[in-house]
């Protein structure tokens, strides 16, 4: 008789909440492929799907904040969750409701608060700004805002590498346990600081002269939480989560008429896993 295999043991299980871009280069999809790239095992609770290609976002239909909690639970009930990372909330409601599933999943939380996409679409209604700064950064493991996010959470304007302190300063006010600044559309070298108040780190990195870029910032934010799952320190996971997106960003590739996306898939193509 044939002895019985043991199954294989789970992989670390992140869940992303966030919208769809039915491109395939942000949002739900790139979460799921970087997720996939970084070895664990990932999971969805779509909060909106966006019609949207190279050029742009031509539509966004919200899902009902309950469909959103639907989602959230049947995976935390059954599967559980090691880390999560958020994106497009899009909506009042639909922020309000992750905020509050959050505080019962007990995993570390990486918030990537989406205002605008890569073309300036805005993709957070007004109303919700206040209910992401209040309900949702104050559980976050690690919040990752790009300068323009910076500006629409605290109004603070960063012009240069001294503003960063001060910008992470008033958003560690807000509650989250870490602040990752996003200095890419600095000049010069791509710096980003990251603080809990206490400890500074500057991770500086020479800027890439690359067009396709498409959902760097989704990417980031995966690859932080799919380390924070296997166990890793914020520190260890942002590290990482950098160089696999710079990697990430210097295969990045054509796609359509407008801005193609970032690889996720460079560590296999070049074939280092």
């Amino acid at each position: 008789m044939t002895p019985a295999i043991p199954p294989n043991p789970a992989p670390p299980r992140v869940l992303t909440i966030a919208g769809s871009d039915s491109g395939g280069g942000a949002g739900i999809q790139a979460d799921l492929k970087t997720m996939l790239a970084l070895g664990v095992h990932g999971m969805s609770a779509i909060t909106s799907v966006t019609a949207q290609n190279s050029l742009g976002v031509q539509g966004v239909w919200d899902l009902p904040p309950e469909a959103v909690r639907a989602q959230i639970r049947a995976v935390a009930d059954d599967i559980g969750v090691d880390a999560v990372k958020t994106g497009m909330l899009s909506s009042a409601p639909i922020v309000g409701v992750v905020a509050r599933e959050l505080a019962g999943l007990g995993a570390p939380c990486v918030v990537d608060p989406v205002g605008v996409s890569k073309h300036g679409d805005p993709l957070l209604a007004a109303d919700a700004v206040d209910v992401l700064r209040t309900e949702l950064l104050p559980r976050a493991t690690v919040v990752t805002p790009n300068l323009d996010e910076v500006r629409l959470l605290t109004g603070i304007e960063v012009t240069d590498e001294t503003d960063l302190h001060r910008a992470a300063a008033a958003l560690l006010a807000l509650g989250p346990a870490w602040v990752l600044v996003k200095g890419g559309h600095l000049p010069g070298d791509a710096v980003d600081l990251l603080t809990d108040g206490s400890t500074d780190i500057l991770l500086r990195a020479e800027r890439l002269p690359r067009e396709h870029t498409h959902g760097t910032g989704c990417t980031l934010a995966s690859a932080i939480a799919a380390h924070l799952a296997r166990g890793d320190d914020v520190p260890t996971a942002v590290r990482a989560a950098k160089t696999y997106v710079t990697g990430a960003l210097a295969a990045g590739f054509p796609l359509g008429a407008g801005i193609g996306p970032v690889d996720h898939g460079h560590l296999t193509r070049a074939g280092t896993v």
